[in-house]
């Protein structure tokens, strides 16, 4: 018998690919093609098979060595008697490992599994391998993956710019009219720093023309992205006819377009509370209130949420005198109380009311107002205001896209359910953002949306995400990420709370914004980071630290080695962590007992 020696072939880009697998021993003989070992690379598992029949004489590699084309992985004594070259072809790939990770980006020139059989029934006036209902920040940012990744994409999206109710009428209009609000009110308390200024003249009519041109430049950047890309855009509005198939209701008319794949991004609508007057201008929603059609008097804010306080923020800036009624005891209610405090005793001196444990239980269309009447322990005497913002939260939109015709379950709320892969129980549609589950945040949609993109190209990827941080950006700023302290003490977890006072922070004082607090939740025995809140001036921009130290699976002792700079408020995290660790020198702690 003569031997050959068995290498590593063509595996396309990669290198130093873990072998995770040796399939044979010493003496083994072995068929053509049989399996000799597995390499798992980040993007699937490949088995590397024997050129030729033979038997195994010598091994040269084992588990958890690394190789790459060329790699000599074995000698093989070739039962023929000829020395056969290696095979050179290219490694097909194996099912995709157990441990599949969401954080895996494949490159786009490298799918790594056969695609589902791509659909051979009739097709549409469009034929699409994937198709994206809906180009908010989930949907487009599946739409430009899938592209990246090889797919021929149609992106359908029922307004005339792209980006969705976040870049359009949500997100990013909003933070520019908080920029603003923020402006306005620095100018007004730096007065007893000794800097007085005049006293502000609003035009309201500037005003909406430059945060429409702040969003302009957004949405023609999206377009020029789907050019590049070509991502064919269809405008209209999308509903499913079968489980391949969705018209497009557009200004031209209707359009079929079929597809291989699909991903349902459709997003939510503001829900409302039955029985109001709503054909009356003067009650507004927040697509209304980023209008800003002009400046009420007195406006009555229903709902102490995120979306309810952030509103409230802007028109408390240009003037207006708030009200704020909300139905739980706390002001954004999903976070913990000690965190929203110091943003509640700051709104508290500037708003008229804010009413706690209340509802509105009826408005009065009135030509010298609205008149509203309340409900609840303590609550007030009928008031009438200017204007009425309805800010009590959004509900998916699952129930408008006729995704029954497509099979796909949609549940009595209007969420359609998915998997840890976004599939629906339909395997070739998926479903991203509001519309598959809270929470209802942009950067969940787009980490979804590259998720749904990958799988359907064939890597292997799921959401894994541990934790999905939340940003009120009110001033002050209200984020937290984790678990929160009041989740921690309903299932009776052993943790330990650090908490960092903004007034003993250089940088916090010398923006004489020393209100805010930082606080870190750790377990108690592992001293592993379970949850972390901030309340003051740019939390939202602090948070992300804490968000990876919690991927990482950080510990008290690992923030405390990280130095941070000097002086700056993200130093806040690492004086919570020393408190936690009772290495603090900025504050005095005494010592546990």
């Amino acid at each position: 018998m003569s031997t050959i020696e068995v290498k590593i072939p063509d595996i396309g880009a990669f290198k130093d690919v873990p072998v995770i697998e040796v399939l044979v021993k010493p003496g083994d003989n072995v068929k053509k093609e049989d399996a000799l070992v597995t390499l798992e690379s980040d993007k699937a598992t490949f088995d590397v098979p024997a050129p030729q029949a033979g038997i195994v004489k010598e091994l040269k590699i084992k588990p958890g060595d690394k190789v790459s084309q060329g790699s000599l992985i074995l000698v093989l004594e070739a039962s023929d008697g000829t020395a056969a070259a290696p095979a050179a072809k290219a490694l097909a790939p194996a099912a995709p490992a157990a441990k599949a990770s969401a954080e895996s980006k494949p490159a786009a020139s490298t799918p790594t599994s056969a695609p589902a059989t791509p659909y051979a029934g009739p097709k549409g006036d469009i034929h699409a391998e994937v198709l994206v209902l809906g180009a908010g920040p989930g949907g487009y940012t599946a739409a430009f993956r899938a592209a990246d990744l090889g797919k021929k994409v149609v992106l359908v999206e029922r307004y005339p710019t792209l980006g969705g109710v976040c870049l359009n009428v949500g997100c990013i209009p909003s933070k520019a009219l908080l920029h603003v609000a923020k402006v306005l009110t620095e100018a007004e308390e730096v007065a007893h720093a000794g800097v007085e200024f005049g006293k502000p003249k609003i035009d309201i009519a500037k005003l909406r023309a430059w945060k429409a041109g702040v969003v302009g430049k957004l949405t023609k950047g999206l377009t020029g992205l789907a050019k590049q890309r070509k991502v064919q855009v269809i405008e209209g509005k999308g509903q499913f006819i079968s489980p391949h198939l969705l018209k497009v209701d557009g200004k031209d008319g209707a359009k079929t377009v079929s597809f291989d794949h699909c991903i349902i991004a459709a997003g939510s609508s503001v829900a409302r509370i039955p029985g109001f007057p709503y054909d009356d201008k003067r009650i507004i929603d927040s697509t209304g209130a980023l209008e800003v059609p002009e400046v009420p008097k007195r406006l009555l804010v229903v709902g102490g949420g995120i979306i309810g306080l952030e509103m409230a923020t802007v028109f408390d800036a240009l003037g207006a005198k708030i009200t704020v009624v909300e139905l739980m005891d706390a002001l954004i209610p999903g976070a913990d109380k000690d965190i929203v405090r110091p943003l509640a005793k700051r709104i508290e001196k500037r708003y008229e009311k804010i009413l706690l444990k209340t509802k509105v239980a009826k408005i009065e269309a009135q030509k010298d107002g609205l008149k509203v009447t309340y409900d609840g322990d303590g609550a007030p005497k009928p008031e009438v205001f200017d204007s009425i913002l309805m800010a009590v939260g959004r509900r998916p939109n699952g129930k408008e896209i006729n995704a029954q015709a497509a099979g796909v379950n949609v549940n009595e709320r209007g969420y359609i359910p998915v998997d840890k892969q976004l599939r629906t129980n339909v395997p070739h549609i998926h479903a991203i953002g509001d519309i598959c589950g809270e929470p209802m945040l942009a950067h969940k949609a787009s980490h979804e949306g590259k998720i749904a993109a990958e799988v359907i190209a064939g890597h292997k990827a799921h959401f894994d995400a541990r934790t999905i941080p939340s940003v009120a950006y009110t001033d002050p700023e209200v984020a937290w990420m984790g678990e929160t302290e009041t989740q921690l003490q309903a299932r009776g977890a052993a943790f330990e709370k650090a908490s960092f006072p903004w007034a003993a922070s250089g940088r916090a004082i010398s923006m004489d914004r020393d209100e805010g607090m930082t606080k870190l939740l750790f377990e108690k025995t592992t001293r592993r980071l379970l949850g972390a809140a901030m309340v003051g001036v740019n939390a939202g921009e602090l948070i992300a630290e804490t968000v990876l130290a919690y991927e990482m699976g950080a510990d008290a002792a690992d923030l405390c080695l990280t130095i941070h700079p000097h002086p700056t408020l993200s130093e806040t995290v690492f004086f919570a962590a020393e408190i936690a660790e009772g290495s603090i020198t900025d504050l005095y702690m005494p010592k546990k007992q």
